[in-house]
């Protein structure tokens, strides 16, 4: 889906700054415990990271920007929790509202409704007995399509034209495990593209590589010519 969590290469946003010298792990001490709180609760929700990021993508702008980036992972991990009917939807809030002082009304604990979800194997690498589609050289489309649900493909180069520069290891479609619909593991590529292909002739000359599932791509049409 085309949500807030979409926001690589698109114009607006200021330039990008420059990173920090000796940035400590955690800035806050809360950082920390929203880190370990959203690792958890994923797991309790019975999820998986792609799920994790799919409800980051289902985030509002606020719940998405005002509250900074742990603040965005502790709402994923809440809504992935109401999701599951671990936690009813407003549970949070009325908790907090009620450590406050006020006298909130909290809602009944559900009955969960964890998903039927369970890995082949750790991790996300898997095995492809297919050979891959595309060889390392080859040009490349990336598909011009909008998913409805989850999915990896960024928004900036769908329909655009690339190289492959390397075939890497097959690994769980976000796609579909996401989902909880199967992990359907695909061949991932590396795949270079020019920016002014990206953002046009006007664009400052630079190339850009981002790993592509084998479905997020075809076979190029024979009249495009990919600007330099």
């Amino acid at each position: 889906m085309d949500g807030i969590a979409d926001m690589g290469g698109t114009s607006g946003w200021g330039p990008v700054p420059p990173p920090e010298v000796d940035e400590p792990v955690f800035a806050e001490t809360w950082h920390g415990r929203a880190f370990a709180l959203a690792l958890v609760s994923y797991g309790v929700a019975g999820g998986n990271v792609d799920a994790f990021r799919h409800a980051l993508e289902r985030l509002d702008r606020d719940a998405y920007l005002n509250d900074g980036y742990y603040g965005r992972w502790l709402n994923g991990a809440e809504l992935m929790l109401t999701d599951s009917a671990i936690l009813a939807a407003g549970a949070v809030d009325a908790r907090a509202r009620n450590l406050r002082g006020e006298d909130v009304k909290e809602p009944p604990i559900p009955e969960p409704a964890l998903p039927d979800y369970a890995p082949t194997a750790p991790g996300s690498l898997r095995t492809v007995d297919a050979a891959p589609v595309f060889a390392a050289g080859e040009r490349v489309r990336a598909k011009d399509m909008s998913p409805a649900g989850h999915s990896r493909l960024p928004r900036y180069v769908r329909g655009h034209v690339g190289v492959v520069e390397r075939i890497q290891p097959a690994a769980v479609l976000p796609d579909t495990n996401a989902h909880f619909q199967g992990e359907n593991p695909q061949h991932v590529y590396s795949v270079r593209f020019r920016s002014r292909e990206l953002w046009g002739a006007d664009a400052r000359s630079f190339a850009l590589t981002v790993e592509l599932f084998e479905s997020y791509l075809e076979k190029p049409h024979e009249h495009h010519q990919p600007n330099g």
